[in-house]
């Protein structure tokens, strides 16, 4: 079978508190090809990572993350509520994130998190933060806002971005190359077809599913000619 890219979502969050540096380190120590993750932005314009625009599911904190500065959100836990004995683990930032990854050469997928809340202004200060650690050949950034992937391109065309879709569209390689994207971030039972595969791969797109879990549906996608699985347990991928 074709190597696929093997990407930890939200590190390894199968086993670990998402997007944590422990959740991280977990999934470059198993040996994960890549990394996706979700950033947001603090009152104070820090650039953090989570999933959700509220602290609520994750940590014991409530509200949204843009009402607390930086230093209010570090006294909130976000390894409790997955288990007790993660207890301690801390939001990270953007800057912890890169500084850990930033020689570990591995694919790395940011989630910038904009289709609810508009961050303003952060495209640019993410594609700044990605120059300063050196790691523009080694980041893709991806939206639900495709507005927002735009943007990206139009500030740095060669900053790669990927189109997230959680619906099944028609002719999704043709939209995604309109929109200047290099690849397409499904959810992975919209693709599960090879003439829709074969309609993306013809537009020279990458395609990135997401959140694939169960080892039958990583040998489907995997026969059917996909880049990248996005999956909480690399393990599983990597075992295969």
């Amino acid at each position: 079978m074709k190597k696929v890219l093997n990407i930890a979502h939200r590190g390894f969050s199968g086993a670990y508190p998402e997007n944590t540096m422990l959740a991280f380190r977990k999934a470059v120590e198993i040996g994960a090809d890549g990394i996706e993750t979700d950033l947001q932005m603090t009152k104070d314009g820090v650039i953090v990572i989570c999933h959700d625009e509220k602290l609520d599911r994750t940590t014991d904190g409530s509200g949204l993350i843009k009402e607390y500065t930086y230093d209010e959100l570090l006294k909130f836990d976000a390894g409790i509520k997955y288990r007790e004995a993660f207890k301690g683990e801390r939001i990270p930032t953007i800057d912890e994130f890169f500084d850990y990854v930033k020689d570990k050469n591995i694919f790395i997928n940011l989630e910038l998190k904009n289709s609810i809340i508009n961050y303003e202004g952060l495209e640019k200060r993410v594609i700044d933060k990605i120059y300063e650690y050196k790691l523009e050949k080694s980041v893709i950034l991806s939206s639900f806002n495709h507005y927002s992937m735009v943007k990206v391109k139009e500030y740095d065309h060669n900053i790669k971005t990927g189109l997230l879709c959680a619906a099944t569209l028609y002719n999704p390689g043709k939209y995604v190359k309109d929109a200047g994207a290099d690849a397409y971030h499904p959810f992975f039972p919209s693709v599960m077809d090879k003439s829709i595969v074969a309609e993306i791969k013809s537009e020279g797109i990458m395609i990135n599913t997401y959140t694939v879990n169960k080892i039958e549906y990583m040998d489907k996608l995997i026969s059917l000619g996909i880049d990248g699985i996005i999956t909480n347990y690399p393990d599983k991928l990597i075992a295969k």
